[in-house]
């Protein structure tokens, strides 16, 4: 039987094969321009080999509107993809969040039908976003993360903040009390120092100390004024990833994890000032140069082979930034 299709801005959008985000674009046509066949492409981000063939036919990423669900659920689809994706797929707590806040009580097969195209979609993105690479110096991804640990004698949460530069691998983690907006700025501000520049972007979660609003279907984001006076001073251009989508941040997600597993778990401190001092030692021992799982070298070496380079177009940080010296990456 032949596949329905739907003609929208110049593509054939086949029914059976859900639209992709404009990220998950952007890494078909950034491989296709380092020479990768639509193939491998495919294999490589999980999606049909014929949506790759579209996308880089087009050269561009082409919106695409769904013909509009009939019955209670008509006009609900930008919310319901975004209920998917925050409950991780659970379809009957998105058919209790439809009652609570829209106020529409439907069947749980009727909210999995109307969820039938996201799962895969969801999965794949999930897998593709971790997968994507910047350029040296392009970008860096900043979060938070928690952690129980013996301080002192006793046993205190501990705030780590995370930053990855996107392209090397090469990290930088700091302990904090707590995740207020200080704690994010003041966790910049040492990330910079300690890898001699600032990059050109910088990929942040959707945290109240930071991003005011960020709404779903338009991506238009809304950051926190202070946060903007803290970019225009230090020259970077911040970025926040999806709602609920966190994976598009996922080289420091997995850094996150990476942290709390590896740095800090069974391990007992005399002090805050100790904690610290373990922190640096075991990026410099440990994190740096480890054999990274998906770039298969060091981060310590492929940083300084590739991104500490300094070009004509890359101007140099003031003294009110990290030093006179220094360098943007």
């Amino acid at each position: 039987m032949k596949e329905a299709r739907e003609q929208h801005s110049g593509l054939r959008v086949s029914r059976r094969e859900r639209m992709q985000e404009p990220e998950a674009v952007a890494q078909m046509l950034a491989l296709a321009r380092l020479g990768w066949g639509t193939k491998r492409i495919a294999q490589e981000l999980g999606v049909a080999r014929n949506t790759v063939k579209r996308y880089v036919a087009a050269g561009r990423y082409v919106p695409y509107r769904s013909p509009a669900r009939e019955g209670k659920l008509a006009g609900l689809g930008a919310w319901l993809q975004a209920q998917f994706a925050q409950h991780r797929g659970n379809c009957d707590v998105v058919r209790q969040e439809l009652q609570r806040q829209q106020g529409v009580l439907v069947s749980l097969r009727t909210v999995e039908r109307a969820c039938r195209g996201y799962r895969a979609e969801w999965a794949a993105q999930a897998r593709a976003t971790v997968r994507f690479e910047t350029a040296p110096g392009q970008q860096l991804q900043i979060d938070f993360g928690s952690a129980t640990v013996e301080i002192d004698g006793a046993r205190q949460k501990v705030h780590v903040f995370v930053a990855t530069l996107g392209y090397s691998r090469l990290g930088y983690v700091a302990a904090f009390g707590h995740e207020r907006q200080a704690a994010w700025l003041a966790g910049l501000e040492g990330a910079f120092a300690h890898f001699g520049g600032i990059p050109r972007e910088v990929l942040l979660d959707n945290a109240r100390a930071l991003v005011l609003a960020h709404d779903v279907q338009t991506r238009e984001v809304t950051f926190n004024e202070r946060l903007l006076a803290f970019a225009r001073h230090w020259g970077f251009t911040p970025k926040a990833c999806a709602p609920f989508r966190p994976q598009t941040k996922g080289k420091d997600e997995n850094g996150v994890g990476y942290v709390k597993k590896n740095a800090l778990a069974g391990h007992v401190f005399a002090s805050w000032e100790a904690l610290s001092a373990h922190l640096v030692r075991w990026q410099r021992e440990v994190s740096d140069v480890r054999c990274h799982g998906t770039t298969a070298e060091a981060p310590r070496l492929r940083f300084e082979r590739d991104e500490r380079v300094t070009d004509r177009h890359n101007r140099a940080t003031s003294d009110r930034h990290i030093g006179a010296s220094l360098n943007r990456l």
